[in-house]
């Protein structure tokens, strides 16, 4: 009772509390709905407006050059290229034009017809044509083909999976294509008999029907010539019913007859017969009937039709996905473009990228000039290249200098990223994925809205700032320009500091020169400048990233042809406000620009050089160790071949000593039998010296630990595959090595690899004398195996010592105690038999020499070599 009282009195006092919080949660909830809605209206329209400034419908119009439907094409140059809406959506489409690229040769999309207003006339119930039902069929069967090309295509290589990947889960409405093929004629555009029973047997009775009427009228046209009535007999149709020619004045041949029609001279009557009308009345009840049958096939054909509207669209859509794709391929060959990378971070990496608007120009000249597309003029690459960390770009530098330019060509770079488009730069262009990409360029001014140049600015940035997030991208032009500079520089900083936390990258233009010192205090900001020619007075158009630059009004003022008066006057004012600053920093400027500029080229081209060099020996070693095997397995095939044919010369040759042995023996007495027996050891003997001579050569080859070898020589190396090498350093006295030098490469070899060439001159030693002069062929053999025995048993094979970052161990910049035990760990990771580069430099020498003491002490080390003239700063040891 107590519990039934308590919930009698909770109850109703939670539902008098709960209606107005219930109220206020679906206004708050209504309210926020209202706003996500407003936000994402806006964002929309600034995006929309932000395309246009950034002139992405012109490269939309570029892409639609290359599409192969009239549905891409239409799309295209309204600007509806797709692009994607998340980063996954992006690669996919980077990975379709990847694809597409690749491919030996274009797909056949001759038939796709975009039929998408035929669909919607079917679902508006209007009867479709026969033609337009044959449209529907063609675009059926072509899209079919085309995914049959591209499946062909990517049994070849998975590469083109992507492709495929689009029309692997389409519904190419067989069955609807073979109903329309079934009951239309699409080349004649009739409608056959077999689409349906009442058609084959009304076709059947009016073709009947027409025999008759045509055998009747030819007969009665007959009779009228033959009595004078016609000039040749005639058989015509006149408001749908045939009749006859006859004269005027014959009219009475044909009593009763019905005249049709009158010729334009009014001498020729045109008359249906009295015995003709039945049948005429016969041709049009089944002409009628036709019809009507007609007409209601196409009418079930449109219900078929118009029953798989969605999966027809769904069809057409990734048709047009295709087309994309193969069109965003030709237009990346058109521009010689690289496919970019999407990075995770806030990094931008791109080498040399031009302007596509500006490219199109001088792509259609050099086309027209045979010109290479580096050798092109203009526009002039830049690079572009911003700090994870950082978050505001500030680009100063003079007016025509290029700022805007380079900022509208970021921008549209990243919607090119984001449509899966290759853009025209150098190497593999990194840039993140932006949600939103929002410019402010350009003027605002309006005089409907009442708004001024700075105040149609600040609209456009107070609106953007709204819907911007973390993933986003905003650009913005002259920022703080159009009024008070002091006011300007304030509102500037404020907006930059703003904005700084809450996008993911924001790029500005500006001739304010306070602004480029907030890198100073904040490392999110990065400074870039405009390259400026002091020297010709022009701009080169080139970014310098890291700089700060001058606007240099008044030197485009003089080149433009300003009274040199006013330039003058104009540069005393400059001194005057800033007697302390203009001069030292213009100094500074051209300086810091200078000294960038040289040292930037010195490493570009030691780069470049430094890569010529490792491709060169990395594609000749390349080649080598593809070619080894092959080589290896022809001389053994040919040795064992030579070996067996001389096995079977000897042992031919001992049979036919055998044989005639025993021949002999039975006939030689008792007393010529020790002279059999020493003539038959002889040819034997005989055969067994021809062959001790090549085992003696084979010694002399085998047993190369026992030549000297000096500076200049030509030997072979076993360990390059026997390949010819000249010695380059001689051999050292302790550890049984040489330099050799094969094309470009060096590398140290053990001299039982190293064979000398049959004619060059080689100092013998005693020793080898005398092994040589060795009698019986049980003791060489025997002698032969032990020192192949002991040979083995003793020397160890390092192979080619060639540097990789995987043998190589780093101390430079390190402490005595860190470089001590990162050698220490180094050593005992090291496989065994192996090289080990220790890079210790030059500096002080203290690491130097700890570095000498460990591989000296240290057990694994067998030996090392101290730097030199080829490895300057680094020791070379050898692992046990």
């Amino acid at each position: 009772m107590e519990l039934c009282n308590v919930f009698s009195i909770t109850t109703p006092m939670k539902l008098k509390h709960s209606y107005p919080n219930l109220k206020t949660q679906a206004r708050l909830v209504k309210c926020s709905a209202d706003t996500t809605n407003r936000r994402l209206k806006l964002a929309e329209s600034l995006q929309d407006e932000t395309f246009r400034i950034l002139e992405w419908p012109s490269v939309c119009t570029q892409v639609s050059s290359f599409t192969s439907t009239t549905m891409g094409t239409s799309a295209a140059l309204d600007g509806l290229v797709p692009i994607g809406r998340s980063p996954e959506e992006s690669r996919r489409l980077l990975n379709q034009t990847s694809a597409a690229f690749a491919l030996p040769f274009p797909p056949d999309f001759s038939g796709i017809e975009d039929v998408s207003d035929i669909i919607e006339s079917s679902v508006a119930r209007q009867l479709l044509s026969i033609r337009e039902i044959s449209a529907v069929k063609r675009t059926f069967r072509s899209a079919r083909d085309l995914f049959e090309q591209l499946k062909k295509i990517s049994l070849q290589s998975e590469r083109y999976y992507p492709l495929l990947e689009i029309l692997q889960n389409c519904n190419f409405l067989t069955d609807l294509e073979q109903k329309i093929e079934y009951c239309i004629d699409s080349k004649f555009s009739t409608i056959l008999d077999r689409a349906s029973e009442d058609l084959e047997i009304i076709r059947s009775e009016r073709k009947s029907n027409m025999e008759d009427l045509d055998s009747l009228l030819k007969d009665i046209s007959t009779k009228i010539f033959l009595a004078g009535g016609i000039d040749k007999p005639l058989v015509t149709k006149r408001r749908s019913r045939m009749c006859v020619g006859i004269r005027a004045s014959h009219k009475s041949l044909l009593p009763n007859g019905v005249v049709l029609d009158v010729s334009s001279s009014g001498a020729t009557y045109f008359m249906e017969p009295k015995e003709a009308v039945d049948l005429n009345n016969m041709e049009v009840r089944l002409s009628n009937a036709e019809r009507v049958e007609e007409q209601a096939i196409l009418g079930l054909l449109t219900s078929e039709i118009s029953q798989s509207e969605s999966e027809i669209k769904y069809l057409l859509d990734r048709v047009l996905e295709v087309d994309f794709a193969i069109a965003r391929a030709a237009h990346a060959r058109w521009i010689n473009g690289v496919c970019p990378l999407i990075c995770g971070s806030g990094s931008v990496d791109i080498e040399g990228i031009r302007h596509p608007l500006l490219l199109e120009a001088s792509l259609k000249q050099g086309v027209m000039g045979h010109q290479s597309f580096d050798s092109l003029p203009f526009p002039v690459p830049i690079d572009i290249k911003v700090r994870d960390e950082t978050r505001v770009v500030v680009i100063s530098g003079p007016n025509t200098g290029g700022k805007t330019a380079s900022m509208k060509t970021l921008g549209l770079a990243s919607i090119m990223l984001k449509a899966g488009m290759y853009l025209p730069a150098r190497n593999q262009p990194t840039l993140p994925w932006f949600d939103l990409i929002l410019a402010d360029i350009g003027d605002h001014q309006s005089l409907e809205q009442s708004l001024s140049t700075f105040s149609g600015h600040l609209s456009r940035i107070c609106k953007m700032l709204e819907v911007t997030s973390r993933q986003s991208l905003i650009l913005i032009d002259e920022i703080g320009s159009g009024t008070d500079p002091s006011e300007g520089v304030a509102l500037s900083t404020s907006i930059l500091e703003y904005v700084k936390d809450r996008v993911n990258l924001a790029v500005t233009t500006t001739h304010y020169a306070d602004l480029s010192l907030l890198k100073e205090k904040n490392s999110q900001y990065e400074n870039a400048a405009m390259e400026f020619s002091l020297e010709t007075l022009q701009p080169t158009y080139k970014i310098l990233w890291g700089s700060t630059g001058e606007s240099n009004a008044l030197t485009i003022a003089k080149s433009i042809g300003f009274d040199e008066k006013i330039v003058e006057r104009a540069q005393t004012w400059v001194k005057r406000l800033m007697p302390d600053k203009a001069e030292k920093r213009k100094g500074l400027l051209y300086q810091s620009l200078m000294e960038e500029k040289n040292r930037l080229e010195i490493q570009a081209n030691r780069a470049a050089d430094i890569y010529s060099n490792t491709m060169t020996l990395y594609n000749e070693i390349r080649d080598e160790a593809d070619d080894l095997v092959g080589r290896e397995a022809a001389l053994k095939a040919k040795e064992t071949q030579k070996i067996q044919k001389e096995i079977a010369t000897v042992k031919s040759q001992l049979e036919k000593i055998v044989e005639d042995f025993e021949a002999r023996i039975r006939t030689t007495s008792i007393d010529q039998l020790n002279t059999l027996l020493k003539e038959s050891e002889s040819a034997i003997s005989s055969i067994v010296e021809s062959h001790k001579n090549a085992e003696e050569s084979s010694v002399i080859k085998t047993d190369r630990s026992t030549f000297t070898v000096k500076l200049g020589d030509q030997v072979i190396v076993s360990g390059l595959g026997n390949k010819q090498a000249t010695i380059v350093e001689p051999p050292g006295t302790t550890d049984g090595t040489a330099l050799v030098q094969y094309g470009k490469i060096r590398v140290r070899v053990n001299l039982n690899t190293i064979t000398p060439l049959p004619n060059t001159d080689i100092i013998q030693t005693p020793n080898s004398k005398s092994n040589i002069k060795k009698q019986g062929g049980t003791r060489r053999i025997k002698s032969l195996k032990n020192l192949s025995e002991g040979s083995n048993s003793e020397v160890v094979s390092y192979g080619p010592v060639l540097q990789t970052s995987k043998n190589t161990v780093d101390l430079r910049g390190m402490r005595v105690e860190e470089a001590s035990h990162n050698l220490n760990l180094a050593i005992n990771i090291t496989g065994s038999s192996s090289v080990l580069f220790v890079i210790h430099g030059m500096g002080t020498g203290v690491v130097k020499e700890c570095a000498l003491q460990i591989l000296k002490k240290h057990p694994r080390v067998v030996k090392f070599e101290q730097d030199g003239p080829t490895n300057y700063g680094c020791t070379v040891a050898y692992i046990k």
